[in-house]
């Protein structure tokens, strides 16, 4: 009798991905249909047709079993993972009434339901009344009621993706804890909804009948039904267990439980997140997110759209790498670590911060990203070294904000997301941070979470430490060199810590001049 293996359908934001692991967290089978990320009807939207996310996870499914003939027969159940804080309006006959609003969509209203006057004392007495305004004009939900109300008075029901996925595939509106990432109204301390009298339900003037049954991660939700694997070729009721949204995933597949273990995330927003038995928040009033592992939390410090930034350089500036990749057959990540290492630690004094996108905290809601030290020595090479230094140094700053809030030091790092693959990038990240950077065993540890979730809830695993331990290993480790770590030490806190400081009244001055970006 063949091994049995756990199917990971993991959405994200470029591509959807159907994977089959083994209880090694091997992958048996892989296949990949890639994605429009989004389409734009105005400048910051950021759009997707649910269908296709459907369409996409139907396809990539299908093409699993005709590349791989026998391994369907392996499949003892199924977990969904998906990019976090998209979100999707369904009319009562469980069909989408408009495009899903992705979580890079950057549009706000100043039309928001109104709080309560006891809320808003308590807020302006805290100090946070510009955290629960960011929270209103951000929430979309609040601006499809401003501005589509047709479509708001059809909704009944608004999902996150992994709940419309979860639907299609058992027919039941339930979702994961793990994946309630957003501008819902959610408890994060509670990892529940939020009470009757919780003050999101006004700030979001939404009905708690539109929202699914949520379970723990590693709980079974339901079964494929027929419809799903007439579409999907999964063998009908085949178990579909719950998982996590993708960062919450990507933590335990790159096997980062223990607290001192930090989870660096080089995808679209570079995170670094640690796991945590007690509710912390890293920045105040802004919680920790639901892990992957029952009852625990991932406090979480972003870099938002992180290597978005690598991604532009290489399309704006990496075309001879792209042609001569095509040229020569070799890969094109192969020339950009080339183009990296042609320049010292700390790119002849050319320092980024990576600030692309407003904040609520740190950065502010005025923030922009810089780049000075410019000289005539400096290179697109220098820029894109920056650029990934940049990043680093970021997530060093969030390693020291999880550490002073937590108290627990973070002695070794794990990296997984795209950025990982790169040897220079591991490299230069090890230096920055003075620590041993590993290379999970595989490059889909967001599948790989979500695989551990469905192996442990099926008892195929018998708990969390021991499907860790079994599922989860080091690839490649890269120690610190310590000349290029006193570089970048030196760097970091002499530079890099006082730029956003110094030069934030400047980031003021922009926006009152142009009006971008747009204040809460």
């Amino acid at each position: 009798m063949s091994e049995p293996t756990i199917l990971s359908i993991d959405n994200g934001t470029q591509s959807v991905r159907a994977l089959l692991f083994d209880l090694q967290g091997n992958i048996v089978a892989k296949t990949q249909v890639h994605l429009e990320a989004y389409f734009s009807e105005h400048p910051g939207w950021a759009e997707h047709d649910p269908e296709d996310y459907w369409q996409a996870v139907c396809t990539a499914c299908q093409t699993l079993w005709a590349q791989n003939p026998g391994v369907r027969d392996t499949v003892r159940g199924v977990a969904v993972t998906t990019q976090r804080g998209t979100v999707i309006n369904l009319d009562r006959h469980g069909k989408p009434l408009r495009p899903a609003i992705t979580w890079l969509d950057q549009r706000r209203t100043d039309d928001v339901p109104p709080i309560g006057l006891l809320w808003k004392l308590g807020f302006k007495l805290a100090g946070v009344q510009h955290t629960i305004n960011y929270f209103r004009g951000e929430a979309e939900a609040n601006w499809i009621r401003a501005h589509q109300r047709d479509i708001w008075d059809q909704t009944d029901k608004y999902l996150m993706l992994s709940g419309y996925l979860n639907y299609r595939l058992c027919g039941s509106f339930v979702d994961s804890i793990g994946s309630q990432v957003g501008y819902v109204p959610f408890d994060y301390k509670k990892l529940a909804w939020a009470k009757a009298s919780d003050w999101k339900w006004q700030a979001l003037a939404v009905k708690p009948e539109w929202f699914p049954q949520l379970v723990t991660p590693g709980t079974r939700m339901g079964s494929i039904n027929a419809a799903a694997s007439a579409a999907t070729g999964i063998p009908v009721g085949t178990p579909l267990m719950a998982a996590a949204a993708d960062k919450a995933c990507e933590v335990i597949g790159a096997g980062c439980q223990q607290p001192h273990i930090g989870c660096l995330s080089y995808g679209t927003t570079a995170t670094i997140n640690t796991t945590s038995a007690k509710y912390l928040e890293v920045t105040p009033f802004i919680p920790p997110y639901p892990s992957a592992i029952p009852g625990s939390y991932s406090t979480e410090v972003q870099i938002f759209r992180g290597y978005w930034m690598v991604n532009w350089f290489k399309q704006q500036f990496g075309h001879h790498e792209q042609n001569q990749s095509a040229q020569t057959g070799v890969a094109p990540e192969v020339l950009f670590d080339a183009l990296v290492n042609s320049v010292p630690p700390g790119s002849m004094g050319l320092m980024l911060q990576p600030y692309w996108s407003p904040g609520i905290k740190i950065p502010g809601p005025e923030a922009k990203g810089a780049i000075i030290g410019f000289g005539d020595v400096h290179t697109r090479a220098h820029v894109y070294r920056a650029i990934l230094e940049g990043l680093a140094y970021a997530l060093r700053e969030g390693k020291e904000r999880i550490e002073k809030r937590s108290g627990v030091p973070i002695t070794e790092l794990r990296v997984s997301g795209g950025g990982s693959q790169s040897d220079a990038a591991m490299q230069l990240t090890a230096d920055i941070f003075g620590l041993p950077t590993s290379r999970p065993h595989v490059y889909e540890t967001s599948g790989l979470g979500a695989a551990i979730d469905a192996a442990v809830g099926l008892g195929l695993h018998p708990d969390f430490d021991t499907a860790l331990k079994a599922m989860t290993r080091i690839g490649k480790t890269f120690e610190p060199v310590a000349a290029n770590h006193a570089t970048y030490d030196a760097l970091y806190h002499r530079v890099y810590q006082k730029m956003y400081g110094r030069l934030q009244p400047l980031y003021r001055a922009i926006q009152q001049i142009t009006g971008y970006p747009k204040m809460p």
